[in-house]
This record gives structure tokens, C-alpha cells and sequence, in this order.
């Protein structure tokens, strides 16, 4: 819906579309307790926020603000019957989010801004989610709305981007953009859930549709899929009845999708064909590693080091040394992942993160030092995130 608006309003009027949306979803929340559900709740919701919008419009004084989209859309309105969209709504709608993804990202904000952009207008993020996100101040966030704003209210219009080689140069921010959706919706950091399946499943969507444009069909975007694939194939296995996380290696395989699984190797023979190699591509192996292995202890960890040992080398992450250390860990037991996090250079991007002691006090469980590993534990329980976090590391502490 944001997506449509702001084909309308123009990005430099953002707010404005999001306080329409809102507003629609809340005369909704009213309308559905008394009267039965519409047979097309989606079109309903985008044919109230079309005329939503089109009330505020015509209060406005300057017509000037918005885009020269909205005369069609004043013309259009009386042929629309009052108990449908027209055939092309959801051709539309799919059109209008591919052309925000690019609008988006404009070459005259920094990549940072523009995968805030992204995230705050497409992906439908708070402030604090989107700091939450990126790892950094709320403060930072707005500051760079701000500045994405000026840029589209000194533009005037929002800018449709059509030639594929700029087309091409705006992909990276979008790929970033996406797998950050994915991300917070497979860890739900910051909600009652530990996982947000609607999350995994929106980022996925995003992603075929990205690749079902010209633009977008680059093995990159293959990668991206095979790896969102490979890990949306464990949703239904990674949470118990209470909400709580289930490990790995008790995991239930049985109920691992195994059509997304092979979807999932569909694209990766896909991501194949070109010759660069990418972060995507070596998560993706990983995680197929993963769906490969008939069991935990079965799984190919030496392999998996040394895939890690290539991710850092190309994305030096500090997440991406804790995985490898975990990995480790299995090939040459729990006294080796503690030398491993020892020797992180960039630990303290890891001192909020609750999983980095959780580790910690893993290894030393492992190793036979419970007072050592109570210590961890209860360092993890204090900086959990979420309800759902806080839960686990409760588990893990009784255990």
C-alpha cells in the first residue's frame, strides 16, 4: 500500500503516505468487528487508501506537491465499481514495489541511506527496527530519513528509473535490503516470537519478484534466493509449542520443506553460472550444507570452517567469526571455539549481542566448567532482546 501511495505523493511525501495507510488499516480494524470480512480484504484496503488518498489531495491547496500520476488516478476513480479492482490490481502492485525498490536508491544518497529507505518505506520497518537492524542509533536513523527526504522534496517527483545499467548499479542496496528482512524475521530479535515466518516469506517473495525482472536476473539474486530457500525450509522445526527455540542439532528433520529445500538447489545451480562469487553464495552453501547433511552430528563441519574462513575473508563480520567459531568447535571440540572468540578482533561489536556469551557458555558446558558456564549464561539472559530470548536463555541455565 505504502508502495502505491508513494507513487503518488512522491517520496518527499512519505509521511504522508504512511499516516493514509494507517489510517486505512485503522477504519478497517472498525468496519470488519461489525460487518463480515470482504471477499477481497486486500483490494479493499487498497481501493479505501486510493480514495483516502485522494480526499487528502484535493484538501490540499497545491496540487503541485504530488505527482502527475494523481490526474490519472482522479480520472480513474469513476470507472472503479464499487465491489472490485480492476484485472491489473495485483500486476499493479507488484510493478509499483519494483519501481520503489530502485527509486529508492537514488546515486545521490550513500548506500547506507538507501537501505534505510528501503527498509523504512518497502519493508515497512520502525525507526528502532531499522537501527536495531544496522547496529546503530536510533539518532542516525532519522538523520538519514531526513536527508533521503530533502533529496526527493529538492527532486520534486519521484525519479522512475528505466535504463538497465542504473538499473544495475542500485541492486546492491536492494539485495542488502532484502536479506535484512529475512534476517529479523528468522531471529525476531525484537518480538514475542523468536522467529516471524511473515518476515522470511515477504523477503523471499521480494526476491522472486526481483528476479522475475530483466534487471534482477543475475546470479546474485539467485543466491540470495537459494539462501533464503535454505532457511525458510527449517521454520517449522526451529520453535517449540511454547514459542521457545529448538538447536540444530535436535532439530526434527522430518519436518524440514523439503520443496523449498529443492527450490532452494533450483537457484543455486542458477547462482552457478556466473563467475563472481559473493557473500550470498557462500551463506547459501553453507546453509545447503545444512539441508544436505541426514543429521547433525553427520554434517560436514570441516567444510563448513573452511567456507567461513572464506566468507570473513570477504565480509569481516564479527556474526560471521562467532558462526565459524561454533563450527570449529564440532571438528576440533569446545576448547577451540573459546581460543577462536580469544582471538576476535572486533569483539566488542559483539558486547549487546546475547548469543556471543550464550557461545561462550556453551563451550565451557561442554568442556566440564559449569560454574564457568552459569556465569555465560546468566551474561546472555541479561542481554536478551526479546520475551521469546529471554525464555531460551532461562532453558539453557536450568539445563
Amino acid at each position: 500500500m505504502v508502495s502505491h501511495l508513494t507513487k503518488l505523493f512522491g517520496l518527499n511525501n512519505l509521511n504522508l503516505a504512511e499516516d493514509v495507510v494507517q489510517d486505512t488499516l485503522l477504519r478497517a480494524m472498525e468496519t470488519w468487528k461489525y460487518h463480515d470480512l470482504p471477499e477481497n480484504p486486500s483490494a479493499w484496503l487498497m481501493r479505501a487508501a486510493r480514495n483516502r488518498a485522494i480526499d487528502v489531495i484535493r484538501r490540499e491547496a497545491n496540487f503541485r506537491n504530488f505527482t502527475p500520476e494523481l490526474a490519472y488516478l482522479l480520472k480513474q476513480q469513476e470507472s472503479l465499481s464499487a465491489g472490485g479492482e480492476p484485472l491489473w490490481f495485483e500486476k499493479e502492485i507488484q510493478d509499483d514495489q519494483l519501481r520503489l525498490m530502485f527509486s529508492c536508491c537514488l546515486s545521490e544518497l550513500s548506500r547506507e541511506v538507501q537501505v534505510t529507505l528501503i527498509l523504512k518505506s518497502l519493508c515497512g520497518f520502525s525507526v528502532g527496527e531499522i537501527a536495531r537492524a544496522l547496529l546503530v542509533s536510533q539518532d542516525s536513523i532519522e538523520k538519514r530519513l531526513s536527508r533521503a527526504k530533502k533529496v526527493f522534496q529538492d527532486q520534486g517527483r519521484l525519479v522512475e528509473v528505466e535504463e538497465s545499467s542504473e538499473m544495475e548499479g542500485r541492486l546492491e542496496a536492494i539485495y542488502d535490503s532484502i536479506y535484512l528482512l529475512f534476517n529479523e524475521g528468522y531471529h525476531g530479535s525484537q518480538s514475542e516470537l523468536m522467529i516471524r515466518e511473515e518476515l522470511c516469506y515477504e523477503a523471499l517473495r521480494l526476491a522472486l519478484l526481483l528476479a522475475d525482472h530483466p534487471a534482477g536476473q543475475k546470479p546474485l539474486t539467485y543466491a540470495l534466493i537459494a539462501l533464503m530457500c535454505f532457511h525458510a525450509a527449517r521454520l517449522s522445526s526451529r520453535v517449540d509449542e511454547d514459542g521457545c527455540l529448538i538447536l540444530l542439532e535436535i532439530q526434527d528433520r522430518k519436518l524440514w520443506n523439503r520443496d523449498l529445500i529443492a527450490q532452494g538447489f533450483h537457484y543455486f545451480a542458477k547462482a552457478a553460472e556466473g563467475s563472481q562469487l559473493s557473500e550470498y553464495h557462500l551463506e547459501a552453501y553453507l546453509a545447503s550444507l545444512h539441508c544436505m547433511a541426514a543429521s547433525y552430528r553427520e554434517t560436514n563441519w570441516a567444510q563448513m570452517v573452511k567456507t567461513y574462513d572464506r566468507l570473513y575473508r570477504l565480509k569481516p563480520s564479527p556474526i560471521v567469526a562467532l558462526n565459524r567459531a561454533i563450527a570449529l568447535a564440532q571438528v576440533e571440540g569446545p576448547q577451540a571455539g573459546l581460543e577462536a572468540l580469544d582471538a576476535l578482533e572486533d569483539e566488542a561489536q559483539l558486547e549487546k549481542y546475547p548469543f556471543y556469551p550464550a557461545a561462550r557458555g556453551e563451550f565451557h558446558r561442554l568442556a566440564g566448567h559449569d560454574d564457568e558456564a552459569q556465569e555465560y549464561f546468566r551474561k546472555a539472559l541479561g542481554l536478551a532482546r526479546s520475551p521469546a530470548e529471554m525464555k531460551f536463555f532461562e532453558m539453557k541455565l536450568k539445563k
